[in-house]
């Protein structure tokens, strides 16, 4: 066999991905942004949607659902959006405290009597809210079948002690946020978050997303992958400076892309992590607050309680996350501002959540914008993923 034979071949490179959807000319930058990612940022499959004032200024998506490259990204993909999800959990929260229904300043006890158990007893709903509960994780081992059982889970949390003195300090709750404010949500309405949400705010707008997901749209869900970092300076410093709080947070169980391809994952209900959706969806669950409550024609808040959503509760370092945000953030009742990081645009009172691996919902009452960005190719770090970032920039240099 001749050298030429022998030597090996170099794989052809993947065709240049081809962009759909729609985009108004004023906002040619985000879309810009967007094929640049699959140019110089490892994108596999994604989308993103903007709105102002309530109505859809860009809707794009492209690549591939799956890491085989075997089946298009279409209009109604679906994608675990993991922690991108926490903000619809909050506006559960918020519906209920706006009804009033929830008082954001009375002890978590009132309403889950069992929550008192080992010191909780004055530990707050807007502890639960801002990821001061000291509850980030739990002290046992707590596996993924665990995480699925919902009235394990909770017992659980109300049996155990925080990890620090609620109320002085954030400290994410990574997994946890979802079933603490869940259960509040479902002692008042006697249904768990995703229903509720859906009874009260996707149902009646028509928005793709749901909190697990139904047997019958597993065929509509994106695959979601993972892509290492290619440098220490490309991971999150969170992984690289693992403290006990941060492994309780993060590790216990460790959940990942593998895992959240399965049929029991989707079948479960993990509010604060397994939320699945459109870009669109997420632009429009976040429009609900850029919009001061209303979005779509229909008032889903007040005013005021749109506005309470961003009420900081003070900047500190996290105590989980602390060394991946590189010093001080801030989070309000249920999302985190965007602040002098930037992270959710140069308006510090914008405010937002990322999803592990890249997700992103955006919300700037000031300039009247949402935006949702989702992705099944999950980089390295926690939050202001590169592409996200991009993302964001692009959106403010149209505006």
């Amino acid at each position: 066999m001749s050298a030429t034979h022998d030597a090996p071949r170099t794989p052809p490179a993947p065709a240049p991905v081809r962009v759909h959807g729609y985009c108004e000319p004023r906002f040619a930058a985000v879309r810009e942004a967007f094929e640049e990612n699959f140019r110089a940022r490892r994108e596999l499959g994604a989308a993103v949607a903007v709105t102002l004032d309530g109505r859809t200024v860009v809707d794009l998506w492209g690549g591939w659902a799956d890491a085989a490259r075997t089946r298009a990204w279409e209009r109604d993909t679906l994608v675990n959006v993991w922690s991108t999800g926490k903000g619809p959990v909050a506006l559960c929260a918020h519906l209920l405290a706006d009804r009033g229904l929830l008082d954001l300043d009375a002890p978590v006890a009132r309403y889950w009597p069992r929550f008192a158990a080992a010191g909780k007893e004055k530990v707050l709903v807007r502890h639960l809210l801002s990821h001061r509960a000291g509850l980030c994780g739990l002290r046992e081992r707590h596996s993924l079948e665990d995480l699925y059982d919902w009235e394990l889970t909770t017992a659980r949390l109300a049996a155990t002690e925080p990890w620090w003195e609620p109320g002085t300090r954030s400290g994410y709750h990574v997994v946890t946020y979802g079933f603490l404010v869940g259960e509040v949500v479902r002692r008042i309405t006697g249904l768990k978050p995703g229903a509720f949400l859906e009874r009260e705010v996707t149902g009646p707008l028509g928005i793709d997303f749901s909190v697990g997901l139904p047997a019958g749209e597993h065929g509509r869900a994106a695959e979601l992958t993972r892509t290492p970092a290619a440098s220490d300076e490309e991971g999150s410093p969170t992984f690289r400076n693992l403290t006990r709080l941060s492994l309780a947070a993060l590790a216990n169980p460790v959940i990942g892309p593998a895992h959240a391809n399965t049929p029991e994952w989707r079948a479960a209900e993990v509010p604060a992590g397994n939320g699945h959706g459109t870009a669109r969806a997420v632009a429009a669950l976040y429009g609900v607050f850029a919009g001061r409550g209303s979005f779509g024609g229909r008032r889903i808040l007040s005013p005021t309680a749109a506005e309470r959503v961003r009420e900081g509760q003070g900047s500190c370092v996290d105590l989980v996350l602390g060394a991946g945000l590189g010093g001080e953030s801030e989070i309000g009742l249920g999302l985190w501002l965007s602040g002098p990081r930037g992270a959710y645009g140069p308006n510090p009172r914008a405010f937002g959540h990322d999803g592990f691996g890249g997700s992103c919902g955006l919300a700037d009452p000031e300039a009247g914008v949402s935006l949702g960005y989702v992705v099944n190719r999950m980089g390295p770090r926690i939050m202001d993923d590169p592409r996200k970032m991009a993302l964001v920039d692009a959106l403010y240099s149209a505006l």
